[in-house]
């Protein structure tokens, strides 16, 4: 059984910095990509997962959305299995609830929320102006 954990939201001010943290467990589950999404506030979770971020695991190439691009950085522990998320110059916009995605096999379209299979349960993001 695949666990993902999410860590490291909370209430900061605009201009502030998050990291964030996802820890898959499972003890052979070897993530091939993992990613960050956001749910914002007032629309449909089922309609609305924007993708900010993932990494593959083997090349580490990165991916970015541009409203996030220059600001947030994702890094990745492969020993740990675990995913990061470096938050700087937060806006009001970026208020959301970030969601970890994980996939053990392979993933071609890192921002398509049907290439993941595991999901965390979600931490709150709140920026104040």
């Amino acid at each position: 059984q695949v666990q993902l954990v999410e860590s490291g939201g909370g209430l900061v001010q605009a201009g502030d910095s998050l990291r964030l943290s996802c820890a898959a467990s499972g003890r052979t589950f070897k993530a091939a990509a993992m990613g960050w999404s956001r749910q914002i506030p007032g629309k449909e979770r089922e309609f609305v997962r924007e993708f900010v971020a993932a990494i593959r695991r083997s090349s580490g190439i990165t991916y970015y959305a541009d409203s996030v691009k220059g600001r947030f950085t994702i890094s990745r522990d492969n020993a740990e299995n675990t995913v990061y998320l470096q938050m700087d110059s937060l806006t009001p916009e970026d208020t959301a609830v970030y969601y970890c995605a994980a996939e053990s096999g392979t993933v071609y379209a890192p921002f398509s929320p049907d290439e993941y299979s595991y999901w965390g349960q979600g931490t709150q993001v709140t920026v104040s102006s």
